[in-house]
């Protein structure tokens, strides 16, 4: 379950003759305010309408339960995902019928795929109505059924006080996620009673968190037998706070350490033995690892598409061990050697006792050092030869990698970093060095564009002492920038890097790789000069000016010599949110790469780069 929050006491009800606080005599609306005062709620993302208004008049008046009204339901949406990442706890969000619910699927769809606890809360239609085709009725259970842990219809207001409960659970337990409380809006109306806690009925909920000892001990003897091991990290460690856990095991063990996309953090980027990120964008020693290793501990990770590339030549020689909370990612992609059921951080610390017993056991005498001796040469050697790198653009403008990689450096310590999906994401994963756990936040398994900027907003309003920088490029950005607006109206000030190549740079990187240049729909900018003459030459929007027109202070950077003062100045200034335009070189591309659908075999440490591995890596 989530902390209580903080803040004036809330009034309680006087005991019962048997001790019990007498019930409340409340309407559902007030119900579900005390509720969420009672599980620890004390931030709520939304926007009040019709259906889902009777809960607004008793959130007025809630100490405990702080609101803020964002400008779209998908930024209420990523918010609360950036407040959960961020702190810990669990996100709310909160939406009307209809159209507003539709508008949480993003969101929602996003949170499932990266395993983010998110309570999201929409009202409906009068009970009587639903079915209807009523005004504002949207079937919304059904909707994200696929896309949700587990959700709830309310028509009785008795019910609610239980279904809150039993919604924050479910979202923090197990494999985290989204779950949905619709409340029909006489519900929210209707007369009930409100007692705490109430008894939760979840008949067959129960995740298992303690794994196997077999397995566990199966799973040392192949660490401990291993000549080529790799530990693969995914987000699931730092869901489950095991990153000190973690950090025992790869330096008991010697064995390198890639941390996916969603796992940054997890495993410092400055350790000796982290070798970055896998996939199709990741570094070619982490992702030739992999490929080269005899055994492969998976640690909550889903060999997911991106990381293991054509799924039939991923890692050919190696054995793998894959521990998971959630039982149906085992197998899913590849079969498991050693298949283990467990929360990461009880699974890594008992294979941390029970490969201390192989080691006192002398059942492989050799020690770790000299075992792997071999192997930390291929390693360090790849590592040496194909570091992650950039070239400077030829005529002078701003390479988007050294703004990224300037905006860690002079970041303040403990600084939180958003990203929105593309070429600034690959970029922000690679320049920017994550020592700690959750100082990164991303669309990982969604890759959903404005993702960045209301991410932000929900990280710093859970996190209001910690600097928070939302890297972001100009077409992700021009989704959700106007969430901006509400940062400046409840004093989140968030910074927002807008790296503004002018196009839809991923998309437009594709085009040049493998549709001979053709840059169909891919520039932001302009429009096409035979459709607006007049608009040749000029960049629309200005987001100077548009961030200004929204209550941020703005700063446009074009030219290197100025990128330290820019960064500088934009960390300067905390009274309200700082946007930096800065203009980048629309030609830079996110480099190493495999092409989507082929082997990690084929990895391109830059264009037309292929690495040479030589002929000593199967000995």
């Amino acid at each position: 379950m989530t902390e209580q929050a903080t803040g004036a006491p809330h009034p309680q009800p006087r005991p019962r003759s048997g001790g019990q606080p007498a019930p409340e005599h409340v309407t559902g609306a007030q119900s579900l305010i005390r509720s969420l005062e009672e599980v620890g709620a004390d931030t709520v993302f939304g926007i009040p309408g019709g259906c889902i208004l009777p809960a607004y008049d008793p959130l007025m008046d809630s100490t405990r339960v702080r609101h803020v009204l964002v400008r779209h339901e998908q930024g209420a949406g990523h918010a609360a995902e950036g407040y959960a990442l961020a702190t810990g706890k669990v996100g709310v969000c909160m939406a009307t019928s209809g159209p507003g619910a539709t508008n949480l699927v993003t969101p929602i769809a996003d949170a499932h795929m990266d395993s983010v606890p998110l309570v999201a809360i929409t009202g409906q239609v009068a009970s009587k109505a639903i079915g209807t085709d009523a005004f504002q009725e949207a079937d919304i259970v059904g909707i994200t059924m696929p896309i949700t842990k587990h959700n709830w219809l309310v028509t009785d207001a008795d019910d609610i006080p239980r279904v809150i409960a039993e919604a924050f659970h479910v979202a923090a337990t197990g494999r985290p996620g989204p779950v949905l409380v619709d409340i029909a809006k006489d519900a929210l109306q209707a007369k009930t009673t409100f007692s705490w806690p109430p008894v939760m009925d979840l008949p067959g909920y129960r995740p298992v968190t303690k794994p196997h000892a077999k397995q566990i001990r199966e799973a040392a003897k192949l660490v401990t037998a291993a000549k080529r091991p790799v530990l693969y990290v995914g987000g699931g460690v730092l869901k489950a706070g095991a990153t000190a856990e973690l950090k025992v095991l790869a330096e008991l063990t010697g064995a390198p350490v890639t941390t996916t996309l969603m796992a940054l953090g997890a495993f410092p980027d400055t350790h000796p033995q982290h070798l970055g990120m896998p996939g199709m964008h990741g570094s070619v020693a982490a992702v030739t690892a992999l490929q080269k290793a005899d055994l492969i501990v998976a640690l909550g990770a889903r060999f997911d598409d991106r990381v293991t590339g054509k799924l039939d030549s991923f890692a050919p020689h190696a054995k793998i061990v894959h521990a998971d909370i959630d039982p149906a990612e085992i197998g899913k992609n590849r079969a498991a050697d050693v298949p283990i059921v467990g929360d990461a951080r009880e699974v890594i610390a008992d294979l941390v006792q029970a490969v201390q017993k192989e080691h006192s056991e002398g059942r492989h005498g050799e020690a770790a050092a000299p075992r792997y001796a071999a192997w930390w040469k291929d390693l360090n050697r790849w590592r040496e030869t194909y570091p992650l790198g950039y070239d400077q653009p030829e005529d002078g403008s701003l390479s988007p990698q050294a703004v990224i990689e300037r905006i860690g450096r002079l970041a303040p310590k403990d600084t939180i970093f958003t990203a929105g999906v593309g070429q600034h994401q690959m970029w922000a994963a690679h320049f920017v060095e994550y020592d700690q756990p959750a100082t990164w936040l991303n669309s990982g398994g969604a890759g959903t564009m404005g993702y960045a900027v209301p991410a932000a907003m929900g990280a710093k309003a859970g996190q209001p002492d910690r600097t928070v920088w939302a890297i972001d490029g100009d077409g992700c950005f021009q989704m959700t920038n106007q969430e901006l607006t509400t940062c400046a109206l409840n004093n989140i000030p968030i910074k927002v890097a807008i790296i503004n190549n002018g196009a839809l740079g991923m998309v437009r990187q594709w085009q040049t790789l493998f549709y001979n240049q053709r840059y169909s729909n891919t520039v932001l900018h302009s429009g096409p000069d035979d459709v607006n003459p007049a608009a040749r030459g000029t960049r629309v929007p200005d987001f100077v000016k548009l961030a200004e027109a929204m209550g941020c202070y703005a700063i446009r950077c074009e030219d290197p010599a100025d990128l330290d003062k820019a960064i500088e100045e934009a960390n300067s200034i905390n009274d309200r949110p700082v946007v930096v335009d800065f203009i980048v070189h629309e030609d830079a591309m996110v480099w190493p790469m495999v092409a989507a659908g082929t082997s990690n075999d084929t990895i391109m440490a830059a264009r037309d780069v292929r690495p040479d591995f030589g002929d000593n890596e199967d000995d």
